[in-house]
């Protein structure tokens, strides 16, 4: 019993000498390396090589379980968010077999009441697409040019889309280009009417982004939101073209937000409706088509 108590005590001594002088050897050793490395660098560096060799296995098995827990997590956040993605489109999908279903149904009253009504359809437009070659938009002109003249078909007056969004129309022609008058331009003048209210109006650029519009009934209900297409009055262009919706109503003075901005135009569309409306011909574009 006495031996066994003895025993204890020298643990426990040998402990606590280990415990006070363990900083004190970890000094030393870190004070013997940092000689050992200024007297042989080659060695050091072996040694370090060797260390690293030794424990990169360990350090390689012991990290793939981190990767793996890793690659878990983001297996869950990436399924989440299919999930939601997946959750979104269904709703996507069901609004549009919706909308569909609509588009179906008033084509078919749309062609039952053309033809009680023995509708003559308007001709079947021509277009040609083509690019934008110059931007000379600047605080007192906005227009571009485009590289098709008279050679292509291009004629004063003609509509110019971007997608189904008309964004001007051709105000003069040569026989390589053309230059196109945007509805922010000073000089744009396009009737139009509100879709939800049915107002007309008349859309006036002034050679800001944002044009606005004039001679509308002081008792429009004009709201930021609505919808602005062209009227089909004065014969320049046909009913219903979009052209942007109304961004603000302020003193009077009613703003509306284009749907394509011409930073935007890389290639537009210039369509003949063979509307000749209340633009002027050029007598000289007419007499180079001849």
């Amino acid at each position: 019993m006495k031996q066994h108590s003895g025993t204890l005590g020298r643990l426990a001594t040998l402990k606590l000498l280990a415990q006070r002088f363990a900083f004190l050897s970890l000094v030393m050793a870190s004070f013997a390396l940092m000689l050992l490395g200024k007297a042989d660098t080659l060695l050091v560096e072996r040694l370090r090589e060797t260390v690293g060799d030794v424990v990169a296995p360990i350090l390689d098995v012991m990290s793939r379980p981190a990767g793996v827990v890793s690659d878990i997590v983001s297996g869950v956040h990436d399924l989440a968010a299919l999930r939601a993605e997946n959750v979104r489109l269904h709703e996507e999908n069901a609004t549009l077999l919706h909308w569909h279903t609509v588009a179906r149904q008033l084509d078919n009253e749309n062609r039952a009441l053309r033809g009680q009504l023995n509708f003559v359809p308007d001709p079947d437009p021509s277009f040609i697409t083509t690019r934008v070659i110059g931007d000379t938009g600047g605080a007192f002109v906005h227009s571009m040019l485009i590289n098709s003249g008279v050679r292509e078909g291009v004629r004063k007056g003609q509509a110019v889309i971007a997608g189904e969004v008309l964004v001007g129309r051709i105000a003069e022609v040569g026989q390589r280009a053309a230059r196109v008058l945007l509805l922010t331009d000073i000089n744009s003048h396009i009737p139009v009417i509100i879709e939800n209210s049915r107002a007309k109006a008349i859309l006036t650029g002034d050679n800001s982004d944002r044009p606005h519009l004039n001679y509308l009934s002081p008792n429009t209900n004009a709201a930021p939101g609505d919808r602005v297409v062209t009227s089909g009055h004065g014969g320049a262009f046909p009913p219903g073209m979009p052209i942007g919706v109304i961004s603000s109503v302020q003193d009077g003075i009613v703003r509306v937000e284009p749907f394509v901005h011409r930073h935007q135009l890389e290639y537009v569309t210039v369509v003949d409706y063979g509307l000749a409306g209340v633009l002027p011909s050029d007598g000289p574009a007419e007499g180079r088509e001849r």
